[in-house]
């Protein structure tokens, strides 16, 4: 019986092949007729190929057309306005912002300060007022008789130091009679303050208070060299305040103040010096009846009066020209009253320290040492007699 066969599309005929290979359909799903029949490697390698090639180009063009509508979706969801958000990004934010000085409203002393300046002016300022000059501190002329007794070792040390603590400008005149000692030098040396060591030359052994004439040459030397400053009597027996020392720069012409002293019975303590009502001097304490005839009931450490009175009397309109000294001649005890007299007139001339006169600012003590005798540069040669053995 003859067989018949369906001629195949030009499109598969037979194509030989470099390698001389072929393919192999692995199904039947190509067939035409859906037959499962098997057909030569040769007759179906053409169908296969081109098979195989339109599989090839229809899924990578499907799936470039799947990532380009999905890149089309997203591209249009993002540019879409959705909502409005506070972190959108828009032209202004980035311009940079106005850079302005803040506004400065200082408050001091209920004024208002509308501008600051940082500019430096090397111009010095000129005080406007003559209340903005600083006016140096007076001097303070310290005078000091000191003599050969028990104590002057520890009286001129224990007043040194008290001087040293004063502010400058301070100069410390001590006195001594016949010959200056090296001991008396070698203290003022380490006392740091400055000092001008004088020497009284008069013989005073007939004399019952030696230091009248050791004040005396002190204003001898100082109406020489023109000393300009406040003078104060200052005894190394007595026992002083820095208040004092700061109270005497305030002194114009003569200032006076209440002193306290030990009397020589060394039972009680009485009060010598001015009643003051504010700065003036309107009357005296004393308890002594033996000074009540005195003009001025002033004790000797207890008045200070400025240095040019000795030896500018322009200024002064002093009527005479003798010097101004302390008198030996008279009464002990109206040293102070008889010197005072020759520096004002009376009570409209003097100012009363501090302000009321009611404070205690110095200690006259009356100390026995005339009996004590410390040996040669306060030094002793020999130790105690009497030696205790340590137990």
């Amino acid at each position: 019986m003859a067989s018949i066969r369906r001629t195949l599309s030009p499109a598969y005929h037979d194509r030989s092949y470099q390698n001389g290979a072929g393919f192999s359909s692995p199904s039947n799903k190509f067939l035409p007729n859906g037959s499962s029949k098997h057909f030569s490697s040769s007759s179906h390698l053409p169908f296969l190929f081109n098979a195989v090639n339109i599989v090839y180009r229809k899924g990578w063009r499907r799936s470039f057309c799947r990532c380009l509508f999905f890149f089309v979706i997203g591209f249009v969801f993002g540019i879409a306005p959705i909502g409005y958000s506070d972190t959108d990004v828009r032209a202004k934010d980035f311009t940079f912002p106005e850079l302005k000085q803040p506004h400065a409203n200082l408050r001091f002393d209920d004024q208002i300060v509308t501008s600051v300046s940082l500019s430096v002016n090397t111009k010095l300022l000129e005080p406007k007022e003559s209340t903005d000059i600083i006016e140096p501190l007076k001097q303070l002329i310290v005078v000091t008789p000191t003599y050969n007794r028990g104590f002057q070792a520890y009286f001129l040390n224990r007043l040194g130091q008290v001087l040293r603590l004063v502010k400058p400008p301070l100069v410390w005149i001590v006195v001594e009679e016949k010959a200056a000692s090296h001991e008396t030098a070698e203290i003022l040396r380490k006392t740091g303050v400055m000092y001008r060591h004088v020497l009284c030359a008069f013989n005073s052994s007939s004399v019952k208070d030696p230091r009248v004439h050791q004040r005396n040459a002190a204003l001898e030397h100082i109406e020489r060299h023109k000393l300009d400053g406040i003078v104060f009597f200052a005894d190394d027996d007595n026992v002083y305040t820095l208040e004092l020392f700061e109270s005497l720069r305030t002194i114009s012409r003569f200032g006076t103040w209440p002193v306290a002293m030990l009397a020589r019975s060394k039972n009680k303590a009485i009060l010598e010096g001015p009643v003051c009502n504010a700065s003036q001097v309107i009357g005296w304490h004393t308890n002594d009846k033996s000074k009540r005839l005195r003009r001025f009931y002033a004790d000797m450490s207890g008045f200070a009066f400025n240095s040019s009175i000795l030896w500018d009397l322009k200024r002064w309109a002093r009527p005479f020209s003798n010097p101004i000294r302390q008198l030996d001649t008279v009464k002990e005890g109206f040293q102070e009253s008889t010197f005072i007299e020759q520096v004002v007139e009376d009570e409209s001339q003097m100012e009363g320290i501090p302000h009321g006169c009611s404070r205690i600012m110095n200690w006259h003590l009356h100390l026995d040492t005339d009996n004590l005798f410390y040996p040669k540069g306060w030094l002793l040669e020999k130790n105690l007699e009497v030696i205790l053995p340590i137990k």
